[in-house]
């Protein structure tokens, strides 16, 4: 594996077996960076596949003359691997995690309350078709009580008409067709907005990944840059050629004295100046942990809520309606007239109605079997698993940060090792003056 490293590192291979060993190195690296590339633009960016195909054998081709040729590409290169576990990588992960709850999470939770509306609209139009059946039946009453009235057992004291007028509403289908154009103006106007959505932050997503991504690459050329231009930067590391020239030199007391400002990037041991970034990146993987929660959860709820309602509306049963209706009525005449029946040795003769006594019943249905209710759509356990894992790398990211930086300066010194003598001594410099002056 040294060999091979001095191999890749090197900025001109020696002869041929050197040569043939770098091509066959960055033709391997080429052909997985390919290969993730076409998974990133096809699973996760929603790409076609042509467009992927296309894109990811391009980018091989060019990353493999690249390397193959320029000895600071291989160098950049070998630095964006490292650069993925420090911020820059955890905004590929969140823009991840974003499409994942725009592909998968937010059309189940429009799916659901889809399936609340069309509950909705089925009460509705059952509901309507019970109110229309419910005037027929008090049109029915009026004929039935209209005709009681009008058998009376004197016929001078029938009443012209004993009917009730009623205005009916006989054609139901407009009401149907209103409901209807209804509903679906409200399907339109949710499928357009989860088409805009969806087609908004997957634009908003492609561009930022691709803006990440090129930014990855820009850092890592920035890092180098500067290691090769400023001795000063990030320079604060006991490296062994640090070590080899304070023994050579007998000042290794330089090294223990400052070891408390100096950091062995073979070690664990992170500073404070270290950790105090840490946490704070925690605390933001933390914010976006919840916000990620509070989707799953409007998820979560957006399914109970319509499993509960389509529940409840297939156990609702018919609201018995009773309609009694009890009429009694008796017509007499004057004073005087019962006198001269009386003196005519007539009886007093009231001009009693019959009595109309009955009861009409009626069913009010809010449900039936021919609604059609698409059922409610679960969360799927595998995009939780996924978003989990994802967050958890976030968090491992935050803590391997650092020592992903440490990986891009021992990069760098592989890459550069002249420079690197330069950058330790000009350390061990500075240490000296500043041992000189305590």
């Amino acid at each position: 594996m040294a060999d091979l490293w001095w191999i890749y590192s090197k900025p001109v291979p020696a002869d041929g077996r050197e040569l043939w060993t770098l091509f066959l190195q960055c033709s391997c690296i080429t052909a997985v960076i390919g290969g993730l590339f076409y998974n990133w633009m096809f699973a996760s960016l929603e790409y076609s596949w042509h467009l992927s195909v296309a894109m990811a054998i391009s980018l091989s081709l060019l990353l493999l003359l690249t390397l193959l040729l320029v000895h600071p590409a291989r160098c950049v290169f070998s630095m964006i691997m490292p650069t993925l576990g420090t911020k820059q990588g955890r905004k590929l992960l969140f823009s991840a995690c974003i499409m994942i709850a725009v592909v998968n999470i937010t059309p189940n939770i429009v799916s659901n309350i889809k399936t609340i509306l069309q509950v909705i609209k089925c009460i509705c139009k059952n509901s309507s078709d019970s109110l229309l059946n419910s005037t027929a039946l008090l049109e029915k009453v009026s004929w039935e009580f209209g005709n009681a009235i009008q058998e009376n057992i004197h016929p001078i004291y029938k009443p012209m008409n004993g009917h009730f007028r009623f205005s009916l509403l006989q054609n139901s289908s407009l009401i149907y067709e209103k409901m209807h154009l209804a509903g679906e103006k409200i399907s339109r106007e949710f499928l357009s907005v989860e088409v805009l959505v969806k087609n908004s932050v997957g634009v908003a997503n492609r561009l930022a990944a691709g803006f990440f991504v090129l930014y990855i690459c820009f850092e890592s050329t920035w890092y180098l840059k500067n290691y090769l231009t400023n001795l000063r930067f990030d320079n604060f590391y006991i490296t062994k050629k640090l070590e080899r020239l304070a023994m050579d030199r007998r000042a290794a007391h330089l090294l223990v004295g400052s070891s408390k400002k100096l950091i062995r990037p073979t070690g664990l041991k992170l500073s404070w100046e270290e950790v105090v970034p840490c946490l704070l990146q925690a605390m933001l993987v933390t914010v976006a942990l919840m916000l990620m929660l509070v989707v799953v959860a409007v998820d979560h709820f957006a399914f109970s809520v319509a499993d509960t309602v389509v529940r409840k509306a297939a156990q609702f049963s018919a609201v018995p309606v009773t309609l009694s209706i009890k009429y009694r009525v008796s017509a007499g005449v004057s004073c005087i007239v019962p006198f001269l029946f009386k003196v005519f040795w007539r009886p007093s003769e009231l001009f009693l109605l019959r009595d109309f006594n009955r009861t009409y019943h009626h069913h009010l249905i809010f449900s039936s079997a021919r609604c059609r209710i698409s059922p409610p759509t679960p969360p799927n356990p595998s995009v939780l698993l996924v978003v989990g894992l994802l967050f958890c790398i976030l968090y491992a990211t935050v803590f391997l940060e650092t020592y992903a930086r440490r990986l891009c300066r021992r990069i760098t010194a592989s890459f550069f090792p002249s420079w690197e003598e330069k950058r330790a001594l000009h350390l061990y410099r500075k240490l000296s003056r500043r041992h000189r002056k305590e």
